[in-house]
């Protein structure tokens, strides 16, 4: 296929991508960017927070972000392009809200790798603390890096092997809290992942509405799939189909896990609600008191080597979005350059932007603090203008044939206010971040139209 394409409306010859990926291509980078243990780090905190219920915590949390999926599907059918997001809003919103949500999905983008990237040096130096944390996390970024520019599909193929090492270990975690459980009893009732432990008294649906708010952000990263949609082949049902079965995949595992971790947890969610240095720690607590450290050394080993490879995962998709954005002339048109159909330029970009972030919180004692603390906020505000394309597009253009009430409006309207609601309760940290980055998107956004700039195509 010929590196360029015609954009609608426009009839320039546009860079585009070479389609190589398949259904399985899609799902392999949707759960390494996820992550099939994702739930081990806030594991504690939600159990805290839930009073307990924190399995029901993530069938709420799966149920909440379905109306997200639902509405990358709805757009992938009809906006089939690299752009996800950014292509999504402009197309039902037009050109300005386009980039905004570009622009603030962006910040994800470039700053979960690099969270990723620093949980894979921290790892990394814990068994091996003669080398330096930075040091590991600059070869993790190389390393992935120079796998996304060699091409989509070798990513994909080291990906899947990656993710079924990860998919492995939950296994041997599975089958060993089984035995675990059927020999020794569970330390708590069967029932109490699901209805809380009673420990901080009668059941409290607010509590498990509050701690949705945590487990959410587990599974972004399901969303990085609509990036590659100039890449597969098959057409865009095949993009929409990936979306939808990672995210049941991923709610299904994230269930199961924090299911078990919960009845092999020794200490009761009040103790941990009154003991938050125990949290971060509380899932391989749990593993070491019932089944042994080998198990925690495993799952720590996997950690480390799956955050690196979530981290390629983003950064694929963190270089599509730099590439559509430029193609679009909103970023600099060099970066919208292709090299055997690979956004080689864009990748770059946005890899040495990751590196420069993860270098410095990995040489900071408070980086990963500072880090985590606003990598949400941008993807919840796009998310949010995700919906509203829906709506925009089928609901107000009318376009792609009649609109169904339910399917255009009401569910894209649900997950604009589940959204909205993970903003309110968000730090007051990642607000401001989030309010300086739009500030700054605004002001470019104001300079590009001051000089007569747009982005090519229709609005």
């Amino acid at each position: 296929m010929s590196d360029t394409q015609t954009t609608a409306g426009s009839g320039a010859a546009e860079p585009g991508l070479r389609r190589s990926l398949g259904f399985r291509d899609l799902v392999v980078y949707g759960l390494l960017f996820i992550a099939p243990m994702a739930p081990v780090g806030v594991f504690g905190t939600l159990d805290a927070k839930s009073h307990g219920a924190v399995a029901l915590v993530y069938v709420v949390a799966t149920v909440a972000m379905a109306f997200t999926a639902f509405s990358y599907a709805q757009m992938v059918r009809v906006v089939p392009q690299a752009g996800s997001v950014f292509a999504y809003a402009r197309a039902g919103l037009g050109k300005e809200a386009g980039f905004i949500a570009g622009w603030m999905v962006m910040l994800d983008y470039l700053l979960i790798p690099a969270v990723a990237y620093l949980f894979s040096g921290i790892a990394m130096n814990a068994l091996v603390p003669e080398v330096s944390r930075w040091v590991w996390t600059t070869l993790a970024v190389v390393i992935t890096t120079f796998l996304n520019l060699w091409g989509v599909r070798t990513a994909a193929r080291v990906g899947l092997l990656v993710l079924a090492m990860e998919i492995v270990v939950l296994l041997v975690f599975a089958v060993s809290a089984i035995v675990v459980l059927a020999r020794d009893g569970a330390h708590r009732g069967w029932l109490s992942p699901l209805s809380g432990d009673g420990t901080q008294g009668a059941f409290a649906l607010s509590a498990v509405i509050g701690a949705v708010s945590v487990a959410v952000l587990s599974f972004l990263g399901f969303d990085a799939i609509a990036s590659f949609a100039e890449e597969v082949t098959g057409g865009s049902e095949k993009v929409a189909r990936a979306v939808l079965f990672c995210l049941a995949l991923a709610g299904l595992l994230f269930v199961a896990q924090t299911y078990l971790a919960s009845l092999l947890e020794p200490l009761s969610s009040a103790r941990l609600a009154t003991d938050p240095a125990k949290q971060g720690s509380a899932f391989y607590d749990a593993v070491d008191a019932s089944v042994g450290s080998w198990l925690h050394n495993l799952v720590a080993v996997s950690k480390a080597i799956g955050a690196a490879f979530a981290a390629l995962a983003g950064q694929a998709a963190a270089g599509r979005l730099v590439f559509a954005m430029a193609r679009d002339r909103r970023l600099p048109r060099a970066l919208a350059r292709t090299d055997s159909g690979l956004p080689r330029a864009a990748l770059l970009c946005a890899a040495v932007i990751t590196l420069v972030a993860a270098v410095w919180a990995a040489r900071r004692d408070d980086g990963l603090d500072k880090l985590v603390s606003v990598v949400d906020i941008g993807a919840l505000t796009a998310f949010t203008l995700l919906h509203a394309s829906v709506v925009g597009w089928f609901a107000v253009r009318h376009r792609d044939g009649p609109m169904v009430w339910w399917r255009h409006v009401l569910v894209p309207v649900l997950g604009a206010a589940i959204t909205v609601t993970v903003i309110v309760e968000a730090s007051e940290t990642a607000q401001v971040v989030g309010l300086v980055w739009l500030t700054v998107g605004l002001a470019v956004l104001i300079a590009q139209r001051g000089r007569g700039g747009s982005g090519s195509g229709s609005g």
